[in-house]
């Protein structure tokens, strides 16, 4: 992708040099780009000058909170590394929306597809290094901030497992779910970010034990099977043989192995277009979310009342006044899926999902028509976000004109074991994409 001024990726651009000038760091040449989520200092690691003051999407918050005091442990393991940050991006409000568009700093545009929505939260993020921009970027995952701009933008993009990167530095947005997670278009950059962010050692790659399949959650996806799970299994099926494949059905899985998933499931959620169990997660996830939202910005945003862009106000006064819930329940539901998926992947398993149940929204869409893919994407994306495991989206080219993705989930933990089977398939599963782009469209 050529490089463009025009992205409207950045909310701020400035320089900021790696702590050290050795060419043999892991990071050295390449430049990145941070989420307006993250604290920076101007000079990296020195306490004794002034920070950017960090806007969280919003001008008003920004306009009533300080300069940063502090650089994200996350930002200095990548300037030690080597790397050269060149500014912040643009990111949908308080976090709040997988879409990417801001009414106050302008929507960054999607370089796979200009009249369509880049996704978000980490919108600028993903779109400066799908628009060839920066190398990598870093973003933060809750409810899908990084997945689904991958997704949107036909780029890699990690979320690792909770608690695995430090997200010290970082405005929190719900503490049970955030991650700090990266965009690169090239595997062993995105392998090679993760190292430095997970301070791992380097190991050879592992040939999974299983690669599970769930046909019922790609039943959700609009994207034709031979442009996603046909592309994987041609796949593994050239590199490590296809035994290793399973077929298995994960709602039915989940509604046996989570039994306080039922609390939610009897609230309404049993809904012809969706999967019973996993919009039961789904709204599990979002009620403990909500009620850590509200406990971390509620005091601010009754003080301030900024000026929220039309499409977010609503739901996020509707999480501040949203009334006190017994969250105990959640926790078993965290607890539960955890051992659940940790007894199914076992220690070498992969669990493949779409990323996005269909293409990228048109920008500007009505909210209320998209009631159904937003309800079908948070099912699937709660799935990591409730379990902890990590997660990473990979391209697979275009279907109509459109980008295309897969992910692949590992059990808590298995960040390099994924890290690094990333960069080992990468180039045939580009390959057979290529292959059935050709065909199909």
């Amino acid at each position: 992708m050529a490089k463009t001024s025009e992205s409207g990726a950045f909310v701020e651009k400035f320089i900021l040099q790696p702590t050290s000038s050795s060419q043999q760091l892991p990071l050295s040449g390449l430049t990145f780009a941070v989420k307006d989520i993250i604290y920076m200092l101007k000079h990296g690691n020195r306490f004794d000058v002034d920070g950017y003051v960090t806007g969280f999407g919003n001008p008003d918050w920004k306009r009533t909170h300080s300069a940063a005091t502090l650089t994200a442990p996350a930002v200095l393991d990548v300037l030690e590394g080597g790397a050269t940050c060149v500014g912040k991006t643009i990111m949908d409000e308080m976090a709040y929306c997988i879409n990417g568009e801001n009414i106050h700093y302008g929507t960054p545009t999607n370089p796979c597809a200009p009249d369509r929505v880049p996704g978000g939260s980490s919108s600028g993020s993903a779109v400066a290094v799908g628009a060839g921009l920066v190398d990598f970027s870093l973003g933060s995952d809750t409810g899908g901030s990084v997945r689904v701009p991958a997704s949107y933008c036909g780029i890699l993009g990690f979320r690792p497992s909770h608690d695995a990167i430090s997200t010290s530095g970082v405005i929190p947005m719900a503490q049970s779910f955030d991650t700090v997670g990266w965009f690169a278009r090239d595997p062993t950059v995105l392998n090679r970010v993760g190292r430095a962010l997970l301070h791992l050692p380097n190991v050879n790659p592992v040939t999974p034990s299983q690669i599970f399949i769930p046909e019922d959650c790609f039943s959700l996806s609009s994207i034709p099977s031979a442009r996603t799970t046909g592309v994987l299994i041609k796949s593994i099926e050239k590199l490590v043989g296809g035994s290793i494949l399973k077929h298995v059905n994960l709602g039915d899985y989940v509604k046996e192995k989570v039994p306080s998933l039922h609390h939610f499931m009897a609230k309404g959620n049993d809904h012809a277009y969706n999967i019973p169990s996993l919009a039961a997660l789904s709204s599990s996830m979002r009620l403990l979310q909500r009620c850590e939202f509200k406990k971390n910005h509620a005091e601010l945003l009754t003080t301030v009342n900024p000026n929220l862009g039309p499409r977010l106000s609503k739901r996020i006064w509707d999480a501040v006044r949203s009334p006190e819930e017994n969250i105990g329940i959640c926790r078993s539901v965290q607890t539960e899926l955890r051992a659940a998926l940790t007894d199914l992947l076992k220690d070498e398993g992969i669990l493949v999902l779409p990323t996005v149940p269909g293409d990228p929204p048109k920008l500007q869409t009505d909210l209320a028509s998209l009631e159904v893919f937003r309800a079908r994407a948070f099912s699937l994306l709660s799935i990591a976000g409730v379990s902890g495991f990590c997660q990473v989206s990979i391209p697979l080219g275009m279907h109509n004109n459109l980008p295309v993705s897969i992910s692949l989930l590992a059990k808590h933990g298995s960040d390099a074991f994924l890290l690094n089977l990333v960069e080992a398939f990468y180039d045939t599963i580009q390959e057979e994409a290529g292959f059935a782009e050709k065909f199909t469209n």
